[in-house]
């Protein structure tokens, strides 16, 4: 009861910061991401090292700055720059870095475009309201697939991977962001409601393989939780891992189908 009180109240103040943070944008919605962006990284970094690799943890930092800068001056720090330079840097750590393995640099790499490259897309739909569906997606796929799971499931859906999910609980979480997504919608009087109802159900479908990920590399790194530092959640990466695979998706859909 105590540990459900905890993770009630940590993820309400969570949900509340995080609101006020996309609702202000701009240069705070900035580093509010590229502090997710850091720390998902080391968690990212930290799991995966103890499993006979060991990443370039340094570049991986050094790129969580560039996106910032990035953010900030779109001409100068492009994300082909960004890219030239892990690239570029990763392999001149291989050359001169005793020890270090194309794995080694792989990994980095991939940590890279994995956490900092896909949580930018949020600042890409900033000052847009529909920068509002990337949570209302991911976090109401969360709370409709935890709810339907609890009342309804029975058939379980990846057992090896994550035991409690169900087949019925991945359904309601389907549910759940089409229903929120439609009273979002009607409230703002948006136009294109028909065409963000296909945004939910793909996005839905989106943050669950987000979270599965997640969860598989947890797996193979043998660990509960990415971190400890939301209690009652774990870390950056247990709280934002379906965020992470929702926010590119609503940035091109509604950049290609919407605008």
């Amino acid at each position: 009861m105590k540990e459900l009180l905890m993770r009630t109240v940590t993820g309400l103040i969570l949900v509340l910061l995080t609101v006020l943070v996309a609702s202000k944008g701009g240069v705070l919605m900035a580093y509010f991401t590229f502090l997710l962006s850091i720390i998902g990284l080391r968690e990212f970094y930290n799991a995966i090292e103890g499993q006979d690799v060991s990443p370039i943890k340094p570049i991986g930092y050094i790129s969580c700055v560039l996106f910032l800068f990035h953010w900030l001056d779109y001409e100068r720090f492009s994300l082909m720059f960004i890219l030239y330079f892990s690239i570029i840097a990763l392999l001149i750590s291989l050359i001169f870095i005793n020890n270090k393995t194309f794995y080694d640099i792989s990994i980095t790499f991939f940590g890279i475009f994995y956490i900092p490259f896909l949580f930018q897309h949020i600042l890409y739909l900033g000052g847009s309201i529909y920068i509002w569906l990337v949570f209302i997606i991911a976090w109401g796929t969360d709370t409709s697939a935890y709810v339907f799971g609890n009342l309804f499931g029975k058939k379980k859906l990846c057992p090896n991977l994550s035991p409690n999910k169900t087949i019925e609980g991945s359904l309601g979480g389907i549910l759940g962001p089409v229903l929120l997504t439609y009273i979002f919608a009607k409230y703002l009087k948006l136009e294109h409601i028909w065409k963000l109802i296909p945004l939910s159900i793909i996005g839905s479908i989106m943050a669950q393989l987000g979270d599965l990920s997640a969860s598989k590399i947890k797996r193979i790194s043998n660990i509960k939780d990415f971190g400890f530092i939301i209690p009652g959640h774990g870390g950056v990466l247990d709280r934002f891992d379906s965020i992470l695979f929702t926010a590119p998706l609503v940035y091109y859909y509604v950049n290609w189908f919407i605008l």
